[in-house]
């Protein structure tokens, strides 16, 4: 008998009004409901409808057509930097190797548009998921949003 293979994640950036519910409904359900985010720190003025698409690029990942992961994506200092940020993953989604796929997706999109060095604030303990992608540590633990987190940076 052969084994089914998972569906993959589908990871498109998210234009479409629809898309950004979904990707807002994700972060809701993750950040400020799991997580217990203040919603007032999770909401920014990136995700106003005049930043997405332009100065920051919203990610949703779809798994047969279902909304399942989302990240975010801007350049940021000298615009040589690629900054990503709002990885989440929806609890049913877990443990497929869905956050993994919503990364490669974000660091795919983010060279294509011509970023080599890349910056991130992990929840300090994700630091080992984010390090096999080549990610180092950079600097002390601080907290943003009440969860210890670690600055970790790339390049290629």
């Amino acid at each position: 008998m052969m084994a089914l293979t998972p569906t993959a994640l589908v990871v498109r950036e998210a234009l479409a009004e629809a898309d950004w519910l979904a990707v807002r409904a994700i972060r809701e359900a993750v950040f400020v409901h799991e997580q217990a985010c203040p919603p007032d720190e999770e909401w920014d003025a990136h995700d106003t409808p005049e930043a997405r698409g332009r100065s920051v690029h919203h990610l949703l990942g779809t798994v047969s057509g279902a909304p399942a992961a989302c990240a975010r994506w801007r350049a940021v200092g000298d615009g040589a930097v690629a900054k990503l940020e709002r990885f989440a993953v929806l609890a049913p989604f877990r443990g497929s190797g869905r956050g993994r796929e919503v990364v490669a997706a974000a660091l795919a999109e983010a060279r294509a548009a011509g970023h080599a060095r890349f910056v991130l604030y992990a929840q300090s303990h994700l630091d080992g998921f984010y390090a096999s992608f080549g990610f180092v540590p950079e600097g002390d633990l601080f907290w943003e949003a009440g969860i210890e987190h670690v600055k970790m940076t790339l390049a290629d």
